[in-house]
């Protein structure tokens, strides 16, 4: 088991109950990583179903959950033959925190009828860049449970040199040697950081909505993230992000809602 299945490691309690404890390696700045919390969420949410996989989450982020002892609540809503639903809600201290939705099925690893190109090559990872190690007091402990390597224009906005697009785009690992898997990919779509900076945007940009979904299981080896957004105005801005594996396929494709940071 790896520190990244611990971290997401749900325990049965009753039918629909399960207790978690939320890791604070995996927090930016203060509050944990959405994608982190939507793996916790699953790992509850797969336990209880009779499929393998979670195919599509959507999340509504109501308060920020701070590291320590949560729940999540399962209500089964239907399960037929070939997916089944369900309704989770993560709980700290009585309060629900995050509430969404969740359907699994067992996916197959069969051949598509069809695949798109990825809409932009990232350069070899030999030219790609880090971001700098954040200041300790920074509370940015998740940037060490990751290896982020960054296409460098997506990245200017640390010169003060945004391209003026929502973007980022970046080759993605956990730091520890692991495969992945739906629940590596359910916190690779949340890695990047906001695609607003590349756009002027500053400060914490909380998540209010973000709905993802399995496309396929990813082969072994770096992920690579393609983040975008279509508007920014009035204080919002959306993110999509497409994750596809080493040998080039879709393995995952998310969209966000979320608010521009003040800073």
């Amino acid at each position: 088991m790896t520190k990244f299945d611990e971290a997401t490691q749900a325990i049965r309690v009753d039918e629909n109950t399960y207790d978690v404890c939320l890791d604070p390696g995996y927090a930016i700045g203060g509050p944990l990583n959405g994608g982190y919390l939507m793996a916790v969420i699953l790992r509850a949410a797969v336990d209880a179903s009779p499929f393998e996989h979670p195919v599509s989450q959507t999340a509504q982020f109501l308060k920020a959950p701070v590291a320590g002892p949560a729940q999540v609540r399962i209500e089964p809503l239907k399960a037929g033959r070939t997916a089944a639903f369900a309704r989770a809600t993560l709980v700290q201290d009585g309060v629900a925190q995050i509430e969404g939705l969740i359907t699994t099925a067992t996916l197959q690893d069969v051949e598509p009828v069809y695949r798109d190109e990825p809409a932009h090559e990232l350069p070899p990872i030999g030219d790609c860049l880090k971001l700098p190690e954040p200041k300790p007091e920074s509370g940015m402990t998740l940037n060490a449970q990751m290896d982020l390597l960054f296409d460098p224009p997506t990245i200017g906005w640390l010169k003060g040199e945004p391209t003026g697009r929502p973007e980022s785009r970046a080759y993605f690992r956990m730091a520890e040697p692991q495969d992945p898997d739906p629940y590596v990919l359910a916190m690779a779509v949340d890695a990047l950081p906001p695609v607003v900076f590349s756009a002027g945007g500053r400060g914490w940009a909380p998540t209010v909505d973000l709905t993802w979904h399995l496309r396929a299981l990813p082969a072994p080896g770096w992920l690579t993230l393609l983040g975008s957004g279509r508007l920014v105005s009035d204080g919002w801005f959306d993110e999509e992000v497409e994750v596809r594996d080493s040998t080039g396929r879709l393995v995952a494709q998310s969209r966000q809602l979320a608010r521009v940071g003040r800073g």
